[in-house]
């Protein structure tokens, strides 16, 4: 499980005060945004909007909405901040595979 569900499931518990993740990071796993193999046009319009809302900073506003401040109905704060490899990937997004994000 990823460490956003894994805080999700803590953020929901009966008593989420009784969980913490602790512990080094055993694996990095980016998420992906899948598209039709070949439209490019799509692909560029895909690209250039999430390259402005990295650019523009609004990116980390739409993360903390849902991973940082309260969840509307139930207020449910799940309370992950955007990791240091999460920040690099905003401000270099590139089409790597995940195996190149792996620790060498």
């Amino acid at each position: 499980m990823d460490g956003s569900i894994l805080a999700g499931n803590i953020a929901n518990a009966k008593n989420p005060a009784d969980f913490k993740i602790v512990g080094e990071i055993l694996s990095v796993e980016p998420i992906a945004i899948m598209l039709r193999k070949d439209d490019p046009a799509f692909k560029k319009l895909a690209d250039d909007t999430l390259k402005d809302l990295m650019k523009s900073g609004e990116i980390q506003k739409i993360y903390d909405k849902w991973f940082v401040q309260p969840i509307p109905p139930k207020n449910v704060r799940v309370g992950l901040p955007a990791s240091e490899s999460t920040k690099a990937a905003w401000a270099n997004p590139n089409d790597k595979p995940m195996e190149d994000y792996a620790k060498k």
